[in-house]
């Protein structure tokens, strides 16, 4: 159960943050920013574990939320492009 609310919370927290560094008005729910931060979050964590980053000096991993919140980003601008399309 501790697992899903830490899930819940990270994607909220890198998809409010992807949504702040986006440009642009994004009209999307709360509901879809926790998911697509949330999914931002587990691909950041596969993308940097395919390179073998490891956080071994205990401090923030900053570079896992940055390529977080990228990823993130563009995961944004993928569900309004294709809501869009879906609404025209």
């Amino acid at each position: 159960m501790g697992q899903i609310i830490a899930i819940i919370v990270t994607g909220a927290i890198i998809g409010a943050l992807a949504r702040l560094f986006k440009p642009g008005q994004q009209d999307i729910g709360i509901l879809w920013t926790i998911i697509l931060g949330a999914i931002g979050s587990a691909l950041g964590n596969v993308v940097l574990s395919i390179f073998n980053y490891s956080n071994d000096n205990g401090g923030v991993a900053w570079l896992r939320w940055i390529v977080s919140i990228a990823i993130a980003i563009v995961l944004i601008g993928v569900y309004m492009g294709m809501s869009a399309k879906k609404n025209k």
